[in-house]
């Protein structure tokens, strides 16, 4: 027995929250509105109440805040002690509750043109209730409340959506929708991951990433990215690729190197990446092993795949405004990137991170390459992180001969898991350096060949010099406590030494200003 759908035949989230508790939470919406919600979307707010008489009964309550008005419906059955009345009485006190903590939402998602549902269920098995809602409604995310997430993995094996479990205030851990299979995937182990080896790919060179700068702007401003929309990732064919490229057009190249082209096409009037690799090249089998496992708002993310005889194919959301680097060489893009929009990548990019470090469900996740030259913008200025060609899941234990940076290469044989972890740690503080000089990691030299963006700024930021190193282009802009946050953060990580390795929460914790972010 359950509730009847009273959704909006558009998309919904759901979010499932612990009714039971004195003060009710609002993380899990909040995280929910802030993250995964557009616009025209259903929210449900379900509010799981555990008992209300005997455990056999279901006493199913339901209060919804729409747009345009406030509707009520309570409903009885079972056979438990309390009468309608008595269990009215009590779920009011709920209902007012929610009503109270929800309201500041319900203007929000109406400003926003979301509707807002809620609605309170009294005895049900609260990982049951959640399935079912989910199949009466047009799901596309189900966000569960901290409290909930013993029923995650239950929940997960019987809907088709994704599923997010929140862990803190902004912290959440993902679980993608399964995409459907591809039997040449099925069968290659190294993307199963059962035979414990690693792909060691040829990167991408940094110039490579800077042609996506040219991408076509989306076609309107409620326009989302493709990986985050019902059904995907997926699998495609081979004709829905030559519809989506108007048949390979040579017009929709966008770059060509070493036995690859990236393709500019259009999908579901969405522009979308399409990267054709020749058959069992390296790249493609990384970048895909990865990719179907992790999922981010600041991640460039999987939209499908393709395999054929002669190529195999990826498609990836398409980014509209160019790379990072891109922005710090140009002087009028630089000076539209004010500290406080470098301090907002800086704390987007550290949260891609620490998810990929910390919170994927396949283990820690290795990225390797973190620079200015990986960091896109979408078409609302979003930051994204790409080229996974040389990430790692770190459960393959791997041994690994070094990783490129841009001040040099670090030789790491037979290194234990936070020593591998420190080197995406340590691209993250150069990351920072580029953010507070303007300066590319690539390329930088000031005073002769030999010295890195690393040798000349972290002397004087150790000196506490802090504003030789700063962007001169930002100079007149008065108020820098961003840029203080992430010039201490940056400090840390470039000096992140084998007794006290940083992980990439802590790091998050001073670049925000958390003083106690450090123990």
């Amino acid at each position: 027995m359950g509730f009847s759908s009273l959704s909006s035949p558009g998309e919904s989230v759901i979010v499932v929250m612990d009714a039971n508790r004195n003060k009710g939470s609002v993380d899990a919406l909040n995280w929910a509105l802030n993250h995964v919600v557009r616009p025209k979307d259903t929210v449900v707010v379900l509010g799981i109440l555990g008992e209300f008489g005997k455990k056999s009964s279901c006493f199913p309550f339901y209060m919804g805040i729409g747009i345009s008005s406030i509707w009520e419906r309570l409903e009885f059955s079972g056979q438990g002690e309390m009468t309608p009345k008595v269990l009215e009485e009590e779920i009011a006190k709920k209902r007012e509750q929610y009503r109270c903590n929800l309201q500041p939402f319900y203007r929000q998602c109406k400003k926003n043109e979301v509707k807002l549902e809620v609605k309170l269920a009294a005895g049900f098995d609260p990982k049951k209730i959640t399935i079912e809602e989910a199949q009466n409604s047009k799901t596309r995310w189900i966000v569960l409340d901290s409290h909930l997430k013993k029923d995650k993995a239950y929940i997960y094996e019987h809907v088709g959506c994704n599923i997010a479990v929140i862990k803190d205030k902004e912290v959440a851990t993902i679980m993608p929708s399964r995409a459907p299979g591809c039997e040449r995937i099925a069968k290659n182990p190294v993307i199963d991951g059962r035979d414990g080896s690693a792909i060691q790919p040829k990167r991408l060179q940094d110039e490579d990433l800077n042609v996506l700068q040219a991408a076509p702007p989306p076609p309107s401003s409620c326009w989302y990215p493709l990986s985050w929309r019902t059904g995907f990732p997926r699998n495609f064919t081979y004709t829905e690729l030559e519809t989506i490229t108007s048949c390979f057009d040579d017009g929709n190249v966008v770059f060509e190197g070493e036995n690859m082209k990236l393709y500019q096409g259009i999908l579901q009037e969405t522009p979308v990446l399409v990267k054709c690799f020749y058959d069992n090249d390296e790249r493609f089998w990384s970048e895909l092993k990865i990719l179907s496992r992790v999922r981010h708002r600041n991640i460039l993310n999987l939209v499908g795949y393709c395999c054929t005889d002669a190529f195999v194919y990826l498609l990836q959301d398409c980014p509209c405004n160019g790379s990072l680097d891109m922005h710090l060489l140009c002087d009028e893009k630089a000076k539209n990137l004010p500290w406080k929009s470098r301090w907002d990548i800086a704390l987007g990019i550290g949260g891609c991170l620490r998810y990929l470090h910390e919170e994927c469900l396949d283990g820690p996740v290795l990225h390797l390459l973190v620079c200015s030259s990986r960091v896109l913008f979408s078409h609302d200025h979003c930051p994204m992180l790409t080229d996974f060609t040389s990430a790692k899941l770190l459960k393959d234990d791997v041994p690994y001969d070094g990783v490129p940076f841009m001040d040099g290469k670090i030789e790491c044989p037979n290194l234990e898991e936070d020593e591998r972890l420190s080197f995406d740690v340590h691209g993250y503080g150069l990351l920072l350096l580029e953010l507070i000089t303007g300066q590319r990691g690539l390329g930088f030299h000031p005073h002769g060949e030999g010295q890195t963006l690393v040798d000349w700024a972290l002397p004087l930021l150790e000196n506490g010099s802090l504003s030789q190193v700063m962007d001169p282009r930002l100079m007149d802009i008065v108020d820098t406590k961003e840029v203080h946050h992430m010039a201490c953060a940056a400090l840390l990580c470039l000096k992140n030494d084998s007794g006290n390795r940083l992980s990439m929460s802590e790091v998050l914790a001073v670049v925000r200003g958390d003083r106690f972010g450090l123990s």
